[in-house]
């Protein structure tokens, strides 16, 4: 069975316009230059404290027992906030044109892809939107997640590994897959 079109539409991205601003573009500029010369090889536990006031000096709000690994991808510092013992673990990718925030005790698995902005399919130019994304206290994003914009993670909840989440999770559950669906709810044995 064969299907045709009759409605061609044709999206022109000629017409795309980046609405940052020369301002943030010029920090990310220099922000990469940094990251590729002082943060990126340091890698060595030692050294976190002299990321995290790289970090710093770039507008991040970080709490001083935050945890970066080197490797680690961070696209905007100033749009990043981290509470004590929280971390961005091995190769994690934090697209940040928004704010992300990461509360503590919070742990962001490495491979995980955080993405604060997407585009707007609706409109021929795909301008691009942005929303922020709260990662609440004692979570886990387990290896390989995806979290989308403007989606907060509830309070203990474990995202499972390679999970795509698009809508805000629940405090104190489980989920999973793609989309990511509630599994179960976390119940903390305590002995």
């Amino acid at each position: 069975m064969k299907v045709e079109s009759t409605n061609k539409i044709m999206v022109d991205m000629s017409k795309y316009q980046n609405k940052l601003s020369l301002r943030n573009k010029i920090g990310r500029a220099i922000w990469n230059i940094v990251y590729i010369v002082a943060f990126r090889p340091f890698g060595l536990i030692f050294f976190n404290s002299w990321r995290l006031f790289l970090l710093r000096c770039f507008g991040a709000k970080l709490h001083p027992k935050a945890r970066v690994y080197s490797s680690a991808k961070i696209w905007a510092p100033w749009n990043l906030e981290m509470d004590a013992y929280s971390c961005l673990g091995p190769n994690v990718d934090c697209y940040n044109p928004a704010l992300i925030k990461i509360g503590q005790h919070s742990v962001v698995s490495q491979k995980s892809y955080l993405c604060s902005a997407s585009h707007d399919i609706t409109d021929c130019t795909s301008p691009l939107l942005v929303a922020p994304i709260i990662i609440e206290d004692q979570a886990w994003i387990a290896a390989d997640s995806f979290v989308g914009m403007g989606v907060t993670i509830g309070q203990g909840t474990v995202v499972g590994a390679r999970a795509c989440v698009y809508k805000d999770v629940a405090p104190w559950c489980v989920v999973g897959g793609n989309p990511a669906k509630i599994l179960k709810k976390r119940i903390i044995k305590t002995y």
